[in-house]
């Protein structure tokens, strides 16, 4: 319950101010649309009254969050064990700018413009989709990409592509934003552009253009031959003598259509028909839903927390709380994507230069789909919608952003007395998940947070869309890829995502610990290990803020605790597991690539720094804010942060959690990828006095039968008084 109101004054500098300025549920609610067009309206204001600017395009405006203690204060949430609340105060609603790194407050009525800086010359805010669209246009109408497309057979009309950021590419000026256009064709409306890759990448800046053809392969005697020379890029030039530095035949696209729309596939394959065998499939919940919402708002069985869609991460999860037995017991305060990265293998230049940054430099939000009842979600489903700002300061709005249902999740528990006479109990788990799902040009990312009732966390990323390809000639070697059907090359890759994760185990001061699972030296047969079984788990504080790596040999593993309350049996510090099985992956690229200069949260599979909150906010993004055309990390990010070595052993922490997927693509991940998947999980550790779910009730389900009847006679049994009662 909030101690204050369930709104909040726009100032926090004077309580005499009477009526509200501006009313939200929740100070960590994201701006709305009527928010987001407001603000932008005073940025424009403010650059034509107190700048020489002549022009602003917007690229993100969103929630500036207020200080931690002053949003716990205001929910009414401790920051340490046995504390009483903090008093509340009045909250100042703020936004910031991307475009220029302007910060505005909601004061006298209105949005107002605190600070206004340039954003440095070779720092860029995210390509935005509008600039995706507008960069295929520039190519399509490119007279030297039309002569080229002509020669190998494809019209004007027929050429599309998708824009990339350049990646890492120092022929360019550092200043200039730069797309890279790869270039497929289309034949149809509708179709499947993927399957007709062209050789030819263009890109494009203010004064400078380029044409690139990759060299290729080709067998010879001691093995595989480059064509060029070297796998570095050559100076740049016309498409002629790129052309020609490459070494390479011109080759047509693949023309056999690879289609995924249902209508289409018929059109290609007369014989094509779905499969019959496949009954319907409900999920009901005749009694309604068990979570609650009150705006952003969810309650579901004893968990509280807060949902927000932002432009960058998609789904920012926030002041997350347990109820045991009474006691309001604080866990996470945010919880997020802070950044990925999805280096490909291929050395030959230009692939190097595909190095998406899927986060920071298009934004999942941005990218979020518009989700659909009894397609991307089942059963009964509560939305909750997304906005964010247009080049025009007008808000663009995804009514069904994220998506909130319960799932059945398999058996929570059980246990059968196997004696004569023994009884049993089993208790199905039931799950809350909060979804998104986010189009990253061919690629598709599903978010799934998890929660459950033994007051366990996962979030589960799941790929699938269209892989990215590239065309091959006939017989051509692909050392770094495969052939996933005739002349359409998959290169290998890897997806790494940098998970943000802000503790408040019981508070705000808490400590990582990381626990080695290690053998016992003793030899097999010694008085101290006879049987040679014995191992045990060493734990280590990390007391300054590092990275660390995951050590599968060791059985590495790491929690967070707070060290000012004990478990009553355990005597350990309560905590809470980070789970990394599910998505541990070490990084491929060479510690001085590209990829590990820009992207140096991959070099390690958990960070732990101090967070340092200022006029800005907190510390977020592990590869900086501005990640677009970078070439190198800025000190202001995960590298340089731990570079303090400050203490964190019972600190205000930020951990870090690196996972991913390596993906040697299959043909049977064509023309589309079913899902691949990994997560990780946060699990109680002596947080709770024993398994907070054993008030789960059994539950036999009236609605299950037997599958099969014959003569009569059934495989199965009704044991529900036996097995849940």
């Amino acid at each position: 319950m909030s101690p204050v109101p369930n709104h909040a004054i726009g100032t926090v500098h004077s309580q005499s101010v009477k009526k509200p300025l501006v009313a939200f549920k929740h100070p960590l609610d994201p701006l709305t649309p009527d928010e987001i067009a407001a603000a932008s309206l005073a940025i424009r204001h403010y650059v034509a009254e107190k700048t020489d600017v002549n022009a602003i395009k917007f690229i993100g405006l969103n929630l500036l969050p207020p200080p931690k203690k002053i949003v716990l204060a205001f929910l009414g949430i401790p920051t340490s064990p046995g504390a009483k609340p903090e008093a509340p105060t009045y909250i100042i609603r703020q936004a910031e700018s991307d475009s220029y790194n302007a910060i505005l407050s909601y004061r006298g009525l209105k949005w107002r413009v605190d600070t206004f800086e340039k954003v440095p010359d070779a720092q860029h805010p995210q390509i935005t989709l509008e600039e995706s669209l507008v960069a295929e246009k520039v190519v399509r109408n490119d007279p030297v990409v039309q002569k080229l497309a002509a020669e190998v057979g494809i019209a004007p009309h027929q050429i599309f592509c998708d824009g990339w950021a350049i990646g890492y590419d120092d022929r360019f000026p550092a200043q200039h934003r730069v797309l890279q256009a790869l270039v497929f064709a289309r034949f149809s409306a509708h179709e499947n552009l993927y399957a007709h890759p062209l050789v030819v990448e263009r890109n494009s800046c203010r004064e400078n253009e380029a044409h690139h053809f990759p060299p290729t392969y080709k067998k010879a005697v001691n093995g595989l031959t480059l064509t060029a020379h070297s796998t570095a890029p050559p100076e740049l030039s016309n498409a002629e003598e790129a052309l020609a530095h490459s070494k390479r035949e011109r080759i047509r696209p693949p023309l056999a259509r690879q289609n995924f729309l249902p209508d289409l596939i018929s059109e290609d394959d007369k014989h094509f028909k779905f499969r019959d065998d496949i009954k319907p499939l409900h999920i009901v919940q005749p009694e309604g839903v068990s979570f609650k919402m009150n705006g952003h708002e969810l309650e579901w069985q004893n968990w509280k927390m807060h949902i927000s869609f932002t432009q960058r991460e998609g789904i920012a999860l926030s002041t997350i709380t347990y109820n045991d037995h009474g006691e309001i017991r604080p866990i996470i305060y945010r919880l997020s994507l802070a950044e990925m990265v999805v280096p490909y293998a291929a050395p030959e230049y230009p692939h190097p230069r595909k190095l998406a940054f899927d986060s920071g430099e298009y934004g999942m939000g941005a990218m979020a789909n518009e989700l659909s009842l009894g397609c991307d979600c089942l059963g009964q489903i509560h939305y909750l919608p997304g906005a964010f700002v247009n080049h025009n300061g007008s808000p663009a709005i995804i009514k069904n952003a994220i998506c909130i249902h319960e799932e059945d999740a398999g058996v929570l528990w059980k246990h059968t007395d196997y004696r004569p006479g023994g009884r049993s109990q089993t208790v199905r788990r039931r799950k809350l998940v909060i979804s998104m799902v986010c189009t990253l040009a061919n690629y598709e990312y599903i978010w799934n947070y998890h929660f459950y009732q033994d007051g366990s966390i996962e979030l589960e990323i799941r790929l699938t869309g269209i892989l990215n390809v590239y065309v091959a000639g006939k017989n051509e070697p692909t050392p770094y890829g495969t052939l996933v059907a005739p002349g359409i090359n998959s290169h290998n890759h890897q997806h790494l995502f940098s998970v943000r994760i802000d503790p408040m185990i019981d508070g705000l001061c808490n400590s990582v610990v990381e626990s080695d699972i290690i053998p016992l030296p003793a030899p097999t047969g010694s008085i101290s290990n006879f049987g040679g079984n014995a191992f045990v788990s060493k734990e280590t504080v990390l007391t300054t803020e590092a990275g660390r790596q995951f050590d599968w040999a060791k059985e590495r593993r790491w929690k967070i605790v707070n060290n000012a309350r004990k478990h009553h049996a355990s005597d350990k510090n309560v905590g809470y597991s980070i789970g990394m099985k599910g998505g541990a992956t070490p990084m491929l690229v060479r510690p001085d690539s590209w990829a590990a200069k820009r992207a140096g949260f991959i070099r390690n599979a958990l960070w732990v720094c101090r967070d340092v909150e200022g006029p800005k906010g907190s510390r977020m993004w592990p590869a900086g804010k501005y990640v677009t055309l970078t070439r190198e990390e800025p000190e202001d990010s995960l590298a340089g942060w731990v570079k303090g070595e400050q203490n964190v052993e019972d600190e205000d922490i930020l951990v870090y959690v690196t996972v991913g997927t390596t993906h040697i693509p299959r043909p049977e991940d064509w023309p589309v990828m079913p899902v691949e998947h990994l997560s990780v999980t946060l699990k109680p550790n002596s947080f709770f006095k024993a398994n907070p779910s054993m008030d789960v009730p059994g539950t036999y389900d009236l609605k299950s039968v037997p599958a099969f009847s014959t003569n009569g006679a059934t495989n199965g049994t009704s044991n529900g008084a036996q097995c849940c009662r």
